[in-house]
């Protein structure tokens, strides 16, 4: 593994462990030599900005994710890599532009049972990374970047595997209705979702309303069964994308409806995940991440999610496309905040390997920061730029308050424009992007075009997407 990975790496360091320790993480092993944190990242699937009680929702309940937000650090500009389920998740794995690594596109939304394509070998993912540092390593919910042999979890990185390989609306039979019927009033004859264990299939169709149960169960049993061995612990729900499932207790218990069923059955799931931590000693030394994919999907208001004061959804290069609840919990590594700074789901790669005392490869174009100066309480934010994709397509850069948009794209629903001079929002006062302020700011327009062209630059990879 380590000549495979200093070959795709270029050369894969590390950083002594008492160096960490001394920059205020980890904990120490039996012996009293350094232990690297553990790494748990929660990737909600389609979940919106204003989902959460912590993010202002009003009906749905999500008392473990608000302690977590009070104990550890809400993030409110928080951005996911794309607005779709695959370049999103392939941004947040590798810490670089989908473009780069050809997992998007403008032609294809998403990987699907017929594509051939999928995450390139050449890839390094934070699996990989920490692999190599000596973490146990697991994936258990919706992968999403390709079913080919070499596309896999345990191809790239992971020690277990435990889910699907595609979102739970693949597989659709003929048995479902058509259009939005099939989602509105959903049932489990209307999918064929088969679920896998490691690379092999282990049901041909799942039962859905026990996807979010049996997940966390397996992440459960992965952290008790983890010993002293530090752990990365990646767990993407299938939830809450349509169409909705929740086991009992939780089907028709949110006044929400079968979106907030879903929603609440996460939440409760994520305080089972952080009680095995604490019973299994954990807790102190671990850093969880919760985030989302993308924005909701919005064809439909009773299907989708909410984005609270944004606007757009899933697809679109508005905030409520990209920007995501996010949270960071760690007693003991994070000091509790409310984090206005700019995030990105490609920091968390820097970011976790700074906490394993990885040192990110000199050869290779990472397109993220560390965040440890934030998450310890000792420094600001190292990124100044937001860029917003869709597909391969550079429509929009934020920096600081300011966000200049030179394409209005969406890829859900389908639509395109031009605009020159760019809209021009002020997010601090008008995260909405309702007043388009370009007229009263050309310096702020003339600095976000000179970053809009230098981004444009970036070489892109073959598509993925479009390999069939």
């Amino acid at each position: 593994m380590a000549s495979r990975l200093q070959g795709r790496f270029g050369r894969l360091a590390r950083v002594p462990l008492a160096i960490a320790a001394a920059a205020g993480w980890g904990s120490t092993q039996g012996d009293g030599a350094p232990r690297p944190p553990s790494i748990v990242v929660i990737l909600c699937d389609d979940l919106g900005y204003g989902d959460l009680g912590c993010f202002g929702h009003p009906t749905i309940r999500t008392p473990h994710l608000d302690r977590l937000a009070h104990e550890g650090q809400r993030w409110t500009s928080f951005y996911a890599a794309a607005p779709m389920c695959t370049p999103s998740r392939a941004g947040l794995l590798t810490g670089r532009w989908p473009i780069r690594s050809g997992m998007c596109s403008s032609r294809r939304r998403v990987l699907v049972p017929t594509s051939a394509g999928g995450l390139p070998p050449e890839e390094v993912t934070i699996a990989e990374a920490l692999r190599e540092r000596g973490y146990a390593t697991a994936c258990f919910g919706k992968w999403h970047l390709g079913h080919g042999a070499s596309h896999r979890p345990l191809a790239q990185g992971f020690d277990q595997f435990f889910g699907t390989m595609h979102s739970n609306d693949m597989g659709r039979t003929e048995d479902a209705p058509k259009g939005l019927h099939a989602f509105r009033d959903p049932r489990e004859v209307y999918w064929r979702v088969p679920l896998y264990r490691d690379d092999a299939m282990l049901e041909p169709a799942v039962e859905q309303a026990t996807l979010t149960q049996r997940c966390t169960d397996e992440a459960v049993a992965f952290v008790r069964g983890a010993g002293d061995r530090p752990f990365f612990l990646y767990v993407p729900y299938h939830m809450p994308h349509a169409p909705q499932f929740s086991a009992p207790p939780f089907a028709g218990r949110s006044r929400r409806g079968r979106y907030g069923d879903a929603v609440e059955e996460i939440d409760a799931s994520v305080g089972r995940l952080v009680a095995a931590l604490d019973q299994a000693g954990r807790a102190a030394s671990t850093l969880l991440v919760f985030t989302s994919d993308n924005g909701p999907w919005r064809a439909d208001p009773e299907v989708g999610g909410d984005v609270g004061p944004l606007r757009g959804g899933k697809g679109e290069v508005f905030e409520g496309g990209l920007r995501v609840p996010t949270i960071f919990w760690g007693p003991g590594l994070v000091r509790p905040d409310t984090v206005l700074d700019l995030g990105s789901a490609l920091d968390l790669f820097p970011t976790v390997c700074g906490l394993a005392g990885v040192a990110p490869p000199d050869e290779r174009a990472l397109d993220g920061f560390d965040l440890g100066p934030v998450l310890r309480g000792d420094g600001a934010s190292a990124r100044r730029h937001v860029f917003y994709y869709a597909g391969t397509e550079l429509c929009a850069v934020r920096a600081g308050a300011f966000k200049a948009i030179f394409v209005t794209r969406a890829t859900v629903p389908a639509g395109r424009a031009s605009h020159d001079p760019p809209l021009l929002y002020c997010l601090d006062r008008d995260p909405g992007e309702r007043q388009d302020v370009a007229a009263r700011h050309p310096r702020e327009v003339l600095d976000l075009r000179a970053r809009w062209v230098q981004q444009r630059a970036i070489a892109s990879a073959p598509s993925q997407l479009e390999v069939r």
